[in-house]
């Protein structure tokens, strides 16, 4: 039930809510939502590496009172976006490897912050305010113990997934690709 329903429903009543009862009310609500996220994290079979670094600070995640999530800093949290795996799955390239460096076999979330030499310097800005583990569960707990930590890993995400959307629509230009995508032939002249 949603807090506006609840309201409705108590003024159906004839009561009026005060402001500390619509405080109780509201917190109760959120933990029983916050309690439904956690069931449906429990059987999620795909994005586990996401779910396994979020379920350990859901609450502080949840709780904190600094920072947002932006488009770019959720496409690394979940995966999605411009990762060379991620992209070899839903065919918009025909293999996975990171086109940034040459030292990799696949460009993944885990490769993007701390293995790939294009990232070096971006990278060292990032270590310098959050540590050196790099990995999605260190970068979680880190975002949520400070707002310093959290804007250092916005800064990076921001800085290097915008390179590499410029960089992958670079390749779209200069090699058309003629994969079915959607129903649509992507990158094909118009008959």
């Amino acid at each position: 039930m949603s807090l506006y329903r609840w309201r409705e429903e108590e003024r159906a009543r004839g009561l009026r809510p005060v402001q500390r009862q619509i405080a109780l009310r509201r917190e109760e609500l959120r933990q029983v939502l916050v309690a439904e996220w956690r069931q449906r994290l429990l059987r999620h079979t795909t994005g586990l590496a996401t779910i396994e670094a979020i379920r350990p600070v859901l609450d502080d995640l949840l709780g904190r009172r600094h920072g947002s999530l932006s488009f770019r800093v959720t496409q690394v949290l979940s995966g999605h976006g411009c990762f060379g795996i991620y992209l070899c799955r839903i065919d918009r390239e025909p293999d996975a490897r990171c086109h940034h460096c040459v030292h990799c076999g696949e460009d993944t979330v885990q490769h993007t912050p701390a293995e790939c030499v294009a990232w070096e310097e971006q990278r060292r800005v990032l270590t310098n305010k959050v540590g050196g583990n790099l990995s999605l569960p260190a970068l979680l707990w880190k975002m949520v113990g400070s707002a310093e930590s959290w804007d250092a890993v916005v800064s990076f995400c921001e800085d290097v997934v915008s390179q590499k959307e410029t960089a992958e629509r670079q390749r779209e230009i200069l090699i058309p690709r003629k994969v079915q995508h959607r129903g649509v032939l992507v990158g094909a002249s118009p008959t």
